[in-house]
């Protein structure tokens, strides 16, 4: 560790006083912290180009106030406690932070900051939670991925040292390219992909290209959260469109909107697909109005009835259709690795916005998740998560309709949660989500589960939806939390 020291202009009889002074002071205004590791006499002495000893001679000043102290054979740190008169962290001067003027208070920003809930709303860590989009940790191949990652580390190392493409590991596109095909129908290749960090920095990427102020967004009512207020930030305006069991109607698309945020194999957060006839529309809407389609296929990857539709994408002749994939429900969300498959005249841009925001993905992930995907581990995972997710979401139907038979479940056919209508009597979703908070049970209204209802009056039937993600929980824990679930609800006769 290098102290910000300088010695300009010092005398060689009072270096040791110099030295002394600016660790000092370095201690009472709390840069250098309680328990800090302090540089070894040797190593600081050649940073500052003087004698060893004069630098022994500093620090044993200082041993002698109390400020630091030595400790063999770990070496020297700053006391706990530095034993000196005054407060125990002096203010800073002036000249290191000054004091915002009063006039900078009020300062101009470019964008209108919201965020999304990207965790649960809870103080404490909650016995039972249905939070959504929660992929169970205990199911992730940790072995597999550990020896992945040793053997790309083999010989390969010096990718740590270099930056990498903005578009992606071409080896992960590559892979992504041969998934998507397979799995969602759609004909791609490893130039028309552009790896993100995450579905969120793609829908980012995508507003800093074709979002100026004043752009008008269709966007599904509900919807996801984190969307609308990445195009509310950039400065659209969204107009919402009802959405019903079959998702979004393209027959109900303003005019106006240049741009469509759309989730049809899974929508979110009320689980409807969109039907094959309105995909057909919605393709036809574009290619008439000249508009842009966003699709997000946030977790098409599990489907437990039948066979699931393919992706819009793989239904677009026209190169209206932006498509928006992720691994962070398959795999983890710590994993930070989603994808985008782009219109031809959108890549270069693409990769250029990217590059700008952060030059590229970290090489390590992509390069072990290529060869997770390209040698048929990623396809036996999803096998097995599909296997145990559909279990649990059939223990939770059953259990539902056991213990709490008022509660009429939808959304169940894909996903990782299902939705819940709340009869009138049970009150709102917000009533529910309080009561079963206080029994350990975190449940989620649409508000508080990440998705964004526009223009619903307060006694809208929305008001009285629960979102409940399964795939973290098994089916113990979910019969405990409904059993928990149905004692709180005949405990409160004005909800029973």
């Amino acid at each position: 560790m290098q102290l910000p020291i300088r010695l300009d202009g010092a005398s060689g009889k009072n270096l040791q006083t110099r030295i002394a002074g600016q660790i000092r002071t370095l201690i009472l205004d709390g840069r250098l912290a309680p328990g800090a590791r302090m540089p070894a006499s040797r190593e600081l002495a050649a940073d500052l180009k003087v004698s060893r000893n004069t630098v022994m001679g500093a620090y044993a000043r200082l041993v002698a106030e109390g400020l630091i102290e030595a400790r063999e054979p770990a070496g020297t740190f700053v006391t706990a406690r530095p034993l000196h008169e005054g407060p125990s962290v002096l203010p800073l001067a002036p000249s290191h932070f000054a004091a915002p003027e009063p006039r900078r208070q009020g300062r101009h920003l470019a964008l209108r900051v919201q965020s999304h809930q990207v965790l649960p709303p809870h103080a404490s860590e909650l016995p039972f939670d249905f939070w959504v989009g929660r992929p169970d940790a205990r199911l992730f191949p940790l072995r597999l991925w550990q020896s992945l990652l040793m053997r790309m580390l083999r010989g390969n190392a010096r990718h740590l040292c270099d930056y990498g493409d903005p578009q992606g590991l071409h080896a992960l596109r590559v892979a992504i390219a041969t998934h998507v095909g397979a799995t969602r129908g759609i004909a791609t290749e490893p130039g028309r992909i552009v790896i993100t960090n995450g579905i969120q920095e793609g829908l980012n990427l995508l507003a800093c290209l074709l979002i100026k102020p004043g752009v008008q967004v269709a966007v599904e009512n509900p919807c996801y959260r984190g969307a609308a207020n990445v195009f509310i930030n950039h400065g659209a305006t969204l107009l919402p469109v009802r959405v019903d069991r079959d998702g979004i109607d393209p027959a109900r698309l303003p005019e106006a909107a240049a741009l469509v945020y759309t989730t049809p194999s899974h929508q979110y957060p009320l689980g409807a697909t969109l039907s094959l006839p309105r995909r057909q529309a919605l393709l036809d809407w574009a290619r008439a109005s000249g508009g842009i389609i966003v699709e997000d296929d946030y977790d098409s990857d599990f489907f437990y009835d039948g066979t699931p539709l393919p992706a819009l994408k793989s239904l677009d002749r026209d190169d209206v259709v932006i498509y928006l994939g992720t691994f962070s429900k398959s795999l983890g969300a710590g994993l930070r690795i989603g994808y985008m498959v782009l219109p031809a005249d959108l890549v270069e841009p693409s990769c250029h916005a990217k590059a700008l925001l952060n030059n590229c993905q970290p090489w390590l992930e992509q390069a072990a998740l290529a060869a997770f995907i390209a040698e048929g581990g990623y396809a036996q995972h999803l096998r097995r998560m599909r296997q145990s997710y559909a279990a649990r979401r059939n223990h939770l139907c059953a259990g539902l309709a056991h213990f709490l038979p008022q509660w009429w479940v939808d959304g169940r056919e894909g996903g990782m949660h299902v939705v819940v209508h709340l009869p009138a009597h049970e009150g709102s979703a917000g009533e529910v989500e309080t009561l079963a908070r206080a029994r350990g049970v975190g449940v989620y209204g649409i508000d508080k589960g990440n998705a964004l209802m526009l223009d619903v009056a307060a006694d809208d039937p929305l008001r009285r939806v629960l979102l409940l993600g399964y795939a973290a929980l098994d089916e113990t824990e979910i019969s405990e939390a409904l059993l928990r679930m149905r004692r709180a609800l005949a405990a409160t006769p004005a909800l029973a």
